[in-house]
C-alpha cells in the first residue's frame, strides 16, 4: 500500500467537482483526501516532501495544478476550484497520462525520463516528487561517502568525532580517557550541563567484522558503578547476539551502527557542509487575497 500519485488523484479530483460547484482549493484538498483516502494507514497520511507539507495534499494540489493545465478545472476566482464543460465530458477512460499528457504534462512525452545519473524516473512523479527524489540520492551518495571517510580515519580520530557529534546533539561536556589504558571505555559525557548523570562512550572504527557479544560483554564490565548508561558506536555493524546481550543488560546501552551514525552526523552536521542551497518558489495566494491588490 501507497499513496497515490499525483496523476492517480485526476479522477477523485473530477469526482468531486463533477456537479459544478465552486469549491475553495484548500477545501477541495481536504475533501479528496476524506472520501477517497481517508482509509490509508496513519503512517502513509503523515508523510512529508523535503518542505515539510503533507504529501497526500501536496499530490492532490499537483493533480489540480494539471488539471487545470490540460483545460479540465479552471479557477473562476481568486483560491477557487470549478469544474470545466471538457472535464464534465471527459470520460474515466480519457483521463489518465497516457491520453492527456498532449494537454496536461505536454512536456513529458516518453514514459521514462532519465536523470543526471541516468537512473529512469517515471512520468506518474510529480515535480515535487522529482525534487525530493534528486535530494535523496544526493543525500544517500553523501552518507555513503561519509561512511567510508570514518572507515579510514584513525582510530583515535574516529572516537574523537563521536564524541564531537554528541556534543553538537546537545549533550554536555566530554572527556576522552586515557589511549593507553582506558578499559573498553573511550569517553565519557555528561547526559546534561551539570554533569549530574554520565554516559560512557565505547568507538570501534570497523571495515568489515561485526561487533560481537563479547565486545558488548567487556564495555559493559567497563563500566564503573557510578553509571547506568553506555552508547556503543561502530563503522560497521552488531551481530544478533551483540543486540541481544545490549538489549537485555541490567545497563542501558544504545547501540549505533554505521547507518545510524552517518544519518546522525548528516542531520547535525558533523563532517559535511552546506554546499548549495536552492530556492524553490510558490504561488502566494494570501497576497492576491489581501485588500492591497
Amino acid at each position: 500500500m501507497e499513496l497515490p500519485k499525483f496523476n492517480e488523484t485526476f479522477l477523485p479530483i473530477l469526482e468531486v467537482l463533477k456537479n459544478g460547484s465552486i469549491i475553495k482549493g484548500r477545501d477541495l484538498l481536504r475533501i479528496v483526501e476524506e472520501k477517497y483516502y481517508s482509509d490509508l494507514p496513519d503512517e502513509l497520511l503523515s508523510q512529508t516532501t523535503k518542505s515539510g507539507d503533507r504529501l497526500i495534499e501536496n499530490r492532490i494540489a499537483w493533480g489540480k495544478s494539471y488539471l487545470k493545465k490540460g483545460g479540465l478545472v479552471h479557477y473562476p476566482q481568486r483560491g477557487f476550484v470549478q469544474i470545466t464543460e471538457k472535464g464534465k465530458s471527459a470520460s474515466k477512460e480519457s483521463v489518465n497520462l497516457e491520453n492527456i499528457q498532449s494537454d496536461v504534462i505536454n512536456f513529458y512525452e516518453p514514459e521514462y525520463t532519465r536523470n543526471s545519473s541516468g537512473d529512469a524516473l517515471r512520468l506518474d512523479a510529480s515535480p515535487q516528487d522529482l525534487i525530493d527524489s534528486g535530494f535523496e540520492q544526493i543525500e544517500r551518495e553523501v552518507k555513503d561517502e561519509l561512511l567510508g571517510k570514518l572507515k579510514e580515519v584513525d582510530p583515535y580520530a574516529f572516537e574523537r568525532i563521536i564524541l564531537v557529534l554528541l556534543k553538537k546533539m546537545g549533550y554536555g561536556d566530554f572527556i576522552e580517557t586515557s589511549k593507553s589504558n582506558d578499559g573498553g571505555i573511550d569517553g565519557i559525557i555528561n547526559e546534561d550541563q551539570l554533569g549530574l548523570e554520565k554516559i560512557y562512550i565505547q568507538a570501534k572504527r570497523y571495515n568489515a567484522n561485526k561487533v560481537r557479544e563479547t565486545d558488548i560483554r567487556n564495555f559493559i564490565g567497563a563500566m564503573s558503578g557510578d553509571t547506568q548508561k553506555g552508547i556503543f558506536v561502530t563503522t560497521s555493524t552488531f551481530d544478533e547476539k551483540a543486540k541481544t546481550k545490549a538489549r537485555d543488560a541490567h545497563h542501558k546501552i544504545i547501540l549505533l551502527d554505521g547507518s545510524k551514525l552517518v544519518d546522525l552526523m548528516h542531520k547535525f552536521n558533523v563532517g559535511v557542509q552546506t554546499k548549495n542551497v536552492y530556492e524553490v518558489k510558490a504561488l502566494d495566494n494570501d497576497f492576491f487575497d489581501s485588500e492591497e491588490v
